[in-house]
Parts: structure tokens; C-alpha cells; sequence
């Protein structure tokens, strides 16, 4: 099974979008399920469900912390930090490409407004749940699934990731050559 579909697996079973990713990398990161769900909890909803940078994007970069990021915390560390941030710069260009945004609740506004452009009745009571930033999660139902973008999110943001750490294993062989 690849990476995307082990991430949706993971969402609709109800870990959040950041969880969703970092536990379908579980092989990779060498993190045991509960310590991956524990490390990614903060992240759902937009970190905090504060609606700000998407789980599915965050998970993605805790994911790649894990496999390539520095640890040097001095002066030497300069370059590899440049590095780094390169790369994660790369990750958000190619997410926001995909679906217009690394921004949790500009995702699900833009989410909304094409269920409305698509003729679908405009639920007021479940759009403003989706775009609320309140602490309280939004019980998972067969509506809730069917009006958010985020299986999608996660299971794309994985296949994105996959495929990134791929071509950089594939140059870095390359180089040795």
C-alpha cells in the first residue's frame, strides 16, 4: 500500500491530519505508533485547531525532520539549516501548487465555497464548525468527512513527501557516482 492511502487509512480512522502522515511514514521514522500519534497530536486542526498551517503539511515536515533534517545547534550548522529550509520551502511550493495553500483554514474556506459553486446546500451550521477555531474537535460523522478536504490532504501531502525524499535519494546516489 503506498504512503497517500495509509495516510487516509489513518485519518478516517480518526487520528488527526498531522498524526495521519507522520504514522504512514512509521516504517521510515522508526517511531512506534503511540509515540508518533503522541508527537503529532498538537498539529491537527491547524496546530491546536487554530486553523494556521495545515496538520497534513506539518506532519509532512515532522517526517522529514525526522529522516533529513541537522542537529547541530552552533555556528556549523549554517549550511545544513540553509539546506534544510531549502528543502522545506520545496515541500510548501509543491503542497501549495497541489491545493492553493499550506493555510489549514484556507484550505477549508475554499473547500466551502466550491461545495456552494457546486450547486451543494450550504450547511451554515457545518461550515462554521469546520472554519471555528474552537478547542472542542468536530465529531467525525459521514458529513464531516464528506464536506472537508483533509482526507485528501493527507493522502496527497504523503505521495508529495514520498516522492520529494525519493528525487533527493536519487540525486544524492547520483553524486556519488
Amino acid at each position: 500500500m503506498d504512503r497517500g492511502t495509509l495516510a487516509k487509512e489513518y485519518f478516517l480512522k480518526g487520528y488527526n491530519c498531522s498524526q495521519a502522515v507522520l504514522l504512514a511514514f512509521s516504517d521510515r521514522t522508526g517511531l512506534d505508533e503511540n509515540t508518533a500519534a503522541r508527537i503529532a497530536s498538537s498539529f491537527g486542526g491547524g496546530m491546536g485547531r487554530m486553523r494556521e498551517v495545515c496538520g497534513s503539511f506539518s506532519g509532512m515536515l515532522l517526517v522529514f525532520g525526522i529522516l533529513r533534517g541537522y542537529d547541530a545547534a552552533d555556528a556549523t550548522a549554517k549550511e545544513d539549516k540553509k539546506t534544510q529550509y531549502e528543502c522545506v520551502q520545496e515541500l510548501a511550493r509543491r503542497f501549495r501548487e497541489e491545493f492553493g495553500s499550506i493555510i489549514c483554514r484556507e484550505l477549508l474556506t475554499g473547500s466551502a465555497q466550491m461545495q456552494i459553486k457546486a450547486g451543494e446546500r450550504a450547511d451554515s451550521e457545518q461550515i462554521s464548525a469546520m472554519l471555528s477555531d474552537s478547542a472542542i474537535p468536530t465529531q467525525r460523522t459521514e458529513a464531516y468527512y464528506k464536506k472537508r478536504p483533509c482526507p485528501e490532504l493527507v493522502e496527497e501531502g504523503a505521495r508529495i513527501l514520498e516522492a520529494y525524499l525519493e528525487e533527493l535519494e536519487r540525486n544524492s546516489n547520483e553524486k556519488k557516482q
